[in-house]
């Protein structure tokens, strides 16, 4: 059976490891804990091919502990009870096993219980694989008991060091520049695609590969522009732009010009989200919900299926009510936060949870808003020393004009209050 490329070059040792430095590196997290001598029970949160199995493989040799890799899509929870009866049999020789379960989330919150008592007693040291946001697949026992470690797309030059550890590894096929710059961009980030697309091309070529060639047998186009060049910015403002104007032909132009240029669609996403908060704020704030879902859909299925779906957000944020009020009274909050942090909150709203600090007047004269009609106190929440400023100020559009409606009934029954 022929080993695929992409065990092949896997790393030996965490030298081989790129684009991890925050872990993996002189003052990594993981080489903290190496260096303690004490394996913990940890998580590793990433994207696909960012680099997480191999990880977990090197954590187990540096331990010199049995290594039980699983996963979520092969495996059931069967499995996982009987390999953890079989490690409480077996003498610790060794030292307790690490259970490594790729794919962890693929079990529910119900199953992942079964963890909890063997990682309290020691049975087995777990390391979980996703690359699923861990807030909410998994559940929060389970959580409280790992060490979350979180991984990064591979960088360019990453991607480059792999590119070059297949060429002296191959000796048959080496790529150009203009080609590798090319299949870089194609990967996205992902290390495991890169290599199943040099193992197509070896398998298919032997000698040099040009731009022209590699676009032949990947039947791919490059990227039209270098993502950090001046036309990927303008193009990026003219997006913004274009939603903060409210044109949606225009909006779902640009976005379509950058898919075509080679951009990371998860790029677009990230600036979808910011539009969503920075533009149209409260005035539409199912905005930031429609965003953060095609996102979400575009991690989930990809391209070109999710594409769509981040092509709806575009259209949706251009059509939608306009306001920056949020945004705006967030950066005046935060200048006046500049200027009087020395100043204290009111002790009136201060806990006391000892005698003293009741004594020195701590929480005295709080009123409870919840007892009170409208469930409004109308008391003073901001420093003694400190008049009372307005940040926001919501725009008479969509939603906003709901907010403005509360702002004005708040701020009369405080006028009479006082």
């Amino acid at each position: 059976m022929t080993t695929p490329l992409a065990e092949e070059l896997r790393p030996r040792t965490f030298n081989d490891v790129v684009g991890q430095d925050s872990l993996v590196g002189e003052n990594g997290l993981l080489t903290k804990i190496i260096e303690r001598g004490k394996p913990l029970s940890i998580l590793l949160w990433g994207p696909p091919g960012c680099g997480k199995t191999t990880i977990a493989r090197l954590y187990a040799k540096a331990f010199d502990r049995p290594f039980l890799p699983f996963t979520g899509v092969m495996n059931g929870i069967a499995d996982i009870k009987k390999a953890i009866q079989e490690a409480k049999a077996r003498p610790l020789i060794s030292g307790n096993p690490i259970l490594f379960i790729d794919e962890i989330h693929r079990f529910n919150k119900a199953q992942q219980d079964v963890f909890l008592p063997c990682i309290e007693d020691g049975t087995i040291i777990l390391i979980g694989a996703t690359t699923e946001n861990p807030s909410f697949t998994i559940n929060n026992a389970l959580l409280s008991r790992l060490r979350l470690l979180t991984l990064e797309n591979l960088s360019p030059e990453a991607l480059l060091k792999i590119i070059a550890r297949f060429e002296q590894n191959s000796g048959k096929v080496t790529l150009t520049n203009d080609a590798k710059n090319a299949l870089i961009g194609f990967s996205h980030g992902d290390g495991r695609h890169l290599l199943n697309t040099l193992e197509n091309l070896q398998t298919l070529k032997e000698g040099e590969i040009d731009l022209e060639t590699l676009c032949a047998l990947t039947l791919k186009k490059p990227a039209s522009y270098d993502r950090h060049d001046d036309h990927h910015f303008n193009l990026i403002s003219a997006l913004h732009k274009s939603v903060r104007g409210s044109d949606a032909d225009a909006a779902l132009y640009y976005f379509a010009r950058m898919l075509e240029g080679g951009e990371d669609p998860n790029y677009l996403a990230r600036r979808l989200v910011r539009m969503a908060v920075e533009d149209i704020g409260l005035a539409d704030p199912e905005a930031l919900q429609v965003t953060l879902s095609a996102w979400q859909t575009y991690e989930r299925l990809g391209s070109p299926e999710g594409e769509l779906a981040l092509a709806q957000a575009t259209i949706y944020l251009a059509l939608a009510p306009k306001s920056n009020a949020a945004y705006t009274a967030l950066k005046k909050a935060q200048k006046s936060a500049e200027e009087t942090s020395h100043l204290n909150p009111p002790k009136t709203i201060l806990n006391a949870p000892t005698k003293l600090m009741k004594k020195e007047g701590y929480g005295k004269g709080y009123q409870y808003d919840h007892d009170l009609p409208h469930a409004f106190s109308g008391q003073n929440y901001f420093p003694d020393e400190m008049s009372r400023p307005s940040f926001y100020k919501p725009v008479s559009r969509g939603f906003e004009r709901e907010m403005e409606k509360r702002l004005i009934f708040f701020k009369n029954l405080r006028d009479k209050k006082t």
